[in-house]
């Protein structure tokens, strides 16, 4: 059975940090602002003073050091990534999850933070939060379904969601643990000790600034792994800023997705708001769901 973190309550500490690209303490302001208007503390982590001129919000080790102090630290109850990009993927290796075992806290972000969600279920069979980051809360703004959905899911209450159907849709009905978050980082962890077992599982992707070509390679890369026949569901989430060849590769995500899933029989829903964008509803991963898709609407709630 999946371990649930503790869920929060005014007084605990959301502890910020970021492990992989860099951020600026101003861009965090809104959200620091807003979790301590919720009833929170905030502990802001070194790698949002970071004076790194790179890509990345401080050195691996840095952001290592910086990381691993707020999973340790028993006074910090969640930990809200301030951003992803690229960069977690080069220290998972080396974080060390003992205290975190013992006693679980919430590990919040999406994007380059799913190698997180994976690695976390797959080796500690521990439930996480896939949901906005720190710079959504100006982005996106304190009162959007997103940021709402972040805040009922960190006090506990149940996600229920409801949106229109697609035509693309392959209607029917499943429950299983839901996992899942960028497509690109579900594809890299395949083979790795981050990699997941998506067997009777409701697995959602989602990416942002690829190439067609690459979401077809990428797609190809989960189905040869064998990670898309044994599904319960699939939830496609927003794909987002995508980009073209000069020679189009002639297909559409919807085009891609369907062709390469059509073997399979379980149900599969598009457009659900999960994404890069503004529409990026809060999704606590390796807990149950339900999955019913009609000719008029996709349910997916949180049992």
């Amino acid at each position: 059975m999946t371990k649930i973190p503790a869920y929060l309550k005014k007084g605990d500490t959301i502890g910020i940090t970021c492990p992989a690209g860099f951020m600026t303490l101003e861009r965090i302001a809104v959200c620091v602002k807003t979790l301590e208007q919720w009833g929170y503390k905030v502990k802001v982590g070194s790698t949002l003073f970071s004076t790194s001129e790179n890509y990345f919000s401080g050195s691996d080790a840095e952001r290592l050091a910086d990381f691993q102090r707020m999973l340790d630290d028993d006074n910090i109850n969640a930990i809200l990534c301030g951003r992803g990009g690229y960069g977690t993927g080069r220290i998972i290796e080396e974080i060390d999850f003992k205290k975190f075992r013992k006693k679980p806290k919430w590990i919040i972000g999406f994007s380059d933070i799913t190698i997180l969600h994976t690695h976390i279920f797959s080796n500690y069979n521990t439930a996480t939060l896939h949901a906005p980051m720190a710079a959504a809360f100006a982005d996106a703004g304190v009162e959007s379904k997103a940021i709402q959905s972040l805040k009922a899911a960190l006090t506990g209450n149940p996600a229920k969601y409801s949106i229109s159907s697609s035509v693309y849709n392959k209607p029917g009905e499943a429950s299983g643990t839901l996992i899942g978050g960028n497509l690109a980082l579900l594809a890299h962890v395949v083979g790795s000790s981050s990699d997941v077992n998506t067997k009777n599982k409701i697995l959602f992707i989602e990416d942002t600034g690829e190439y067609l070509y690459n979401i077809d390679r990428m797609l190809y890369q989960l189905k040869r792994s064998g990670k898309l026949k044994y599904l319960a569901g699939l939830v496609v989430g927003g794909f987002t800023d995508m980009k073209d060849t000069q020679r189009p590769f002639g297909k559409n995500i919807y085009n891609i997705v369907s062709e390469i899933i059509q073997e399979y029989n379980y149900p599969v829903c598009f457009d659900f708001p999960v994404s890069h964008d503004k529409e990026n509803y809060a999704l606590k991963t390796g807990v149950t769901w339900n999955l019913k898709i009609s000719g008029k609407k996709t349910v997916l709630r949180e049992i």
